[in-house]
């Protein structure tokens, strides 16, 4: 069926669109992460019904496990490094366990246990270059280990549960996001590390990171439904943000060859962005007691509203601006695409009158994968997708029309 869809869409002219070309169905549980071995048809998963699971596509066309081994707990996150075959598998009893993954993917090799955390691992990478098992959990810390003896060399203590994490290995950096919203930039060092800075802007908690070490950009999306582009290189403290989301942002991928951002949501759509185009930074919100516009009272200016005899008003923002307006002075409707609004959002009289129709060309696009999605991940060098659905279904995606 996967064959017959693919070409079916190549026949209608190869439309720019992510197409389906194969469902990985049979995991009972929740499927909280999976990945694509690279060069080979294959996939890892780990779920909360304690296996993980590697699939191998056969001659049939489908996936089916060569390995479901049973761990000690839900397996809640997995890293793969194909260079050294070597598995770092996290689980909910805050332990981290350590495969050889042989060379026909049919067996696997115990090498050791890391205690690591006190809750679920949320995230586990392994650096080669460094000789480092990074992790991250629920119960708030940040940790790495020596890979070559398991001996702990750190920890660093956020002030919310850590759900998520990246790591550039030529700075030593690592990148913690955690549920009250906030990026712990820490530089690790051999036994110790320094805190370098604390990135503010999500209102939800932090679902997922990518880092683009090339241009040094760090992207993070939130429970907010938005994504936040970190310029950590230029260290000037900008902040780009792309709102085209309706639900909560739980995967990104960095296409950095196609110079595109890939981000999935609980509602079912896959964003593509262009990030190629120079986007202008979002303004602070103003804060005030009246409007900046009519100087009509808000509801909570009580001293106003009795001298000048008038019912309060609620506060609304100008996203172009940022000032604090009536919704009389602010009921302008408008996309602003360089600001990375590619849906309708509450501008002002004066700048909807500035907004050119070449300020409303769209540099994203949306598309429908017909599932919530929990988790994503990209092969940029074969252009395949795999993204990972509440519905328990891994699927990959053709991205070859896509990624250009």
């Amino acid at each position: 069926m996967a064959a017959e869809i693919r070409e079916e869409d190549r026949k209608q002219g190869n439309v720019r669109r992510p197409v389906l070309i194969n469902k990985i169905e049979g995991c009972p549980d929740t499927i909280n992460m999976a990945i694509i071995i690279p060069k080979e048809e294959g996939v890892i998963s780990v779920s909360d019904d304690k296996t993980l699971r590697v699939w191998l596509k056969r001659d049939s066309g489908q996936y089916w496990p060569s390995i479901c081994h049973t761990m000690p707990s839900e397996a809640s996150s997995v890293y793969y490094s194909s260079e050294t075959r070597r598995m770092f598998v996290g689980q909910d009893n805050g332990n981290i366990t350590e495969f050889e993954l042989t060379e026909d993917y049919n067996r696997l090799i115990h090498h050791r246990d890391f205690i690591a955390h006190q809750s679920r691992v949320t995230a586990v990478i392994f650096s080669v270059a460094c000789e480092w098992v990074l992790s991250c959990g629920k119960d708030k810390y940040f940790m790495w280990h020596c890979s070559e003896t398991g001996r702990r060399l750190g920890g660093y203590q956020a002030n919310a549960m850590c759900l998520c994490l990246e790591f550039d290995e030529q700075s030593k950096s690592a990148f913690i996001g955690d549920y009250s919203g906030q990026i712990s930039v820490i530089k690790v060092k051999e036994n110790s590390f320094d805190h370098i800075v604390t990135l503010k802007g999500h209102a939800g908690s932090i679902r997922c990171l990518s880092w683009d070490a090339e241009n040094q950009l760090l992207f993070s999306g939130s429970f907010d439904q938005s994504v936040i582009v970190w310029d950590i290189g230029g260290r000037k403290g900008t902040a780009f943000e792309l709102q085209g989301h309706k639900e909560k942002i739980q995967g990104l991928s960095n296409a950095k060859n196609s110079h595109q951002l890939l981000s999935g949501a609980d509602d079912c759509v896959l964003g593509i962005w262009d990030m190629q185009v120079k986007r202008v930074e979002t303004p602070e919100w103003i804060e005030s007691d009246v409007c900046q516009k009519c100087d009509s009272p808000f509801f909570w200016n009580f001293r106003k509203m009795w001298s000048d005899k008038k019912v309060g008003m609620r506060q609304h923002h100008c996203r172009r601006c940022g000032k604090a307006l009536c919704h009389a002075c602010c009921s302008k409707l408008s996309t602003i695409p360089l600001m990375g609004y590619e849906y309708e959002v509450r501008v002002c009289e004066e700048c909807f009158e500035q907004i050119t129709p070449e300020d409303k060309a769209p540099h994203a696009t949306f598309h429908d994968l017909k599932h919530s999605v929990v988790h994503m991940n990209l092969d940029e060098a074969r252009k395949i997708l795999l993204t990972t659905g509440k519905d328990r279904v891994m699927k990959l995606w053709d991205m070859s029309s896509v990624l250009h």
